[in-house]
């Protein structure tokens, strides 16, 4: 049995150019550019590129329009929060106070009964 490798150089030869001669044709073969379809598809290509243009830039615009939105919800948050531990500061230091002035009469009324029990023995 032969193999492929066993083929003479002239069968080689004209393979190669029958390649090449096919190869030149399909080029040749190709519509020209003015020919209605290619214009017909280099239009359609360019609707579609247009169009995809437009909806990149209206999520442009869409994207930008919620990290607006985002940023103003998370600074109203922000003053929420803030005005949120101010006012709870301002409580505590209320109730430390009151605390304070509760624990200060209940040592008074100690003391004043401390100094009602010993007043006698003096």
């Amino acid at each position: 049995m032969r193999g492929f490798k066993d083929q003479k150089l002239d069968e080689r030869l004209a393979r190669a150019a029958e390649a090449r001669q096919k190869a030149l044709e399909k080029f040749r073969s190709r519509p020209a550019p003015d020919d209605p379809a290619v214009i017909a598809r280099a239009a359609e290509r360019k609707a579609v590129a247009e169009a995809r243009e437009a909806r990149d830039a209206e999520r442009q615009v869409r994207k930008a329009k919620e990290a607006e939105e985002r940023a103003a919800r998370d600074a109203i948050e922000k003053a929420e929060r803030e005005a949120r531990e101010r006012r709870e500061a301002v409580e505590k230091v209320i109730r430390d106070s009151a605390e304070a002035a509760e624990r200060k009469a209940e040592r008074d009324r100690r003391y004043a009964a401390r100094k009602t029990r010993q007043g006698g023995k003096k």
